[in-house]
């Protein structure tokens, strides 16, 4: 059984593209904005999508195994297209909610702070923010995508 884990090709390219999407996040962003952000290798949303490549490269070792004309490879392709429509649609919108909020959430505290004439305390309570960055852009699913299965087809042409 153990064996089986070990050589299931589509779970370890899965685990392999969101690997590498995780990581590539970091010199992107650096490219893009000059500035190093590490934790990008721990957190949701960005370019390229991790949960695309994931799912696509599922799909891609599945069907690279299991024929692309098979049961399996469809349920790992709606499968996937679930999860990369989820990604753009609803995790999207809940990030840009989350903009908003921390946006009342400041100018409301700015407010507090500026209506009553209390004298700040030593070491302030910092208020925790709402994540932003959940969801994706239609161009970061789609590299995530190209991600998974690209290097799907690497690792199978380099381990086969």
């Amino acid at each position: 059984m153990l064996l089986d884990l070990v050589q299931n090709f589509p779970l370890w390219a899965s685990i392999a593209a969101i690997l590498f999407a995780q990581v590539i996040k970091i010199p992107i962003q650096f490219i893009a904005s000059r500035q190093l952000n590490t934790s990008l290798a721990f957190s949701t949303g960005g370019m390229p999508s991790s949960h695309s490549a994931a799912v696509t490269a599922l799909a891609t070792g599945v069907g690279i195994e299991q024929g692309f004309g098979s049961s399996v490879f469809a349920i790992a392709c709606v499968f996937s297209i679930i999860v990369m429509f989820d990604s753009t649609g609803v995790r999207r919108q809940t990030g840009e909610q989350a903009i908003m909020l921390n946006i009342l959430l400041n100018d409301f505290n700015r407010f507090v702070s500026e209506a009553k004439s209390w004298q700040q305390k030593e070491g302030y309570q910092k208020k925790e923010e709402l994540k932003e960055l959940l969801g994706h852009q239609p161009i970061e699913v789609f590299f995530g995508g190209l991600t998974g299965i690209l290097l799907t087809f690497l690792l199978h042409s380099l381990i086969y």
